[in-house]
């Protein structure tokens, strides 16, 4: 037996989301995501509802699938949620994210993604996942949330005059 020595990366960032963890769990879903990250265009492979749930299963992939994910745990009560995505011969992640109320009347959205390197070029991923990338990829993230959100409530207001 080979055992690889271990090649992993861990981050965490905090997201401030402008709404209730309510309004924004029901958006973590790799359906509900095409509403607010472009270019997101997942291959739902199952799913009983069509949405999130525990086991659902989706691709992700430029022009063809690259990589496997499966919701883990969706707790919707507790607003957590679990994500395990493999990218074949390259790297396994765990992604866990949480929300939680926050002083604002927002919501403060920790997300962890931890990859470990599964070959060499793996390794490569891994050694350049850094703290700088991944805090301008939860911006990002987190600023196109917002915006969805903002978007939306501007919609309603419209709607209601």
């Amino acid at each position: 037996m080979k055992v690889m020595a271990p090649c992993r990366v861990t981050r965490t960032y905090v997201q401030k989301i402008q709404a209730h963890p309510e309004e924004v769990f029901p958006l973590l879903c790799p359906v509900r995501e095409t509403e607010w990250v472009e270019g997101w265009d997942p291959i739902v492979v199952y799913s009983q509802s069509g949405l999130a749930e525990p086991d659902c299963i989706f691709l992700t992939g430029e022009t063809e699938p690259e990589s496997a994910w499966i919701i883990t745990n969706r707790d919707s009560n507790k607003f957590e949620m679990e994500i395990i995505k493999i990218t074949p011969w390259t790297t396994m992640a765990k992604i866990h994210i949480a929300l939680r109320q926050n002083e604002e009347s927002g919501t403060d959205a920790t997300v962890t993604y931890t990859y470990t390197a599964l070959s060499e070029a793996g390794e490569d991923f891994v050694k350049h996942y850094t703290e700088e990338y991944y805090i301008e990829f939860m911006r990002y993230w987190e600023g196109a949330i917002n915006d969805y959100l903002l978007f939306e409530k501007e919609q309603q207001r419209k709607s209601e005059e």
